[in-house]
């Protein structure tokens, strides 16, 4: 993953479905992966890291 970018938006390959961060998290990574983004683990608000 990134350190120095966010992803607001992600098409599954398999079904087409567009993800888009829940309701108060910054990122697709926040809201649906296992550990939140680079930027958010580091203390730097989401997507402005650099």
């Amino acid at each position: 993953m990134p350190t120095d970018a966010c992803q607001w938006f992600h098409e599954c390959k398999g079904c087409g479905t567009v993800l888009r961060p829940k309701p108060g998290d910054c990122c697709v990574f926040c809201s649906y992966g296992t550990v939140q983004c680079p930027p958010i683990q580091a203390g730097v608000p989401c997507c402005e890291a650099g």
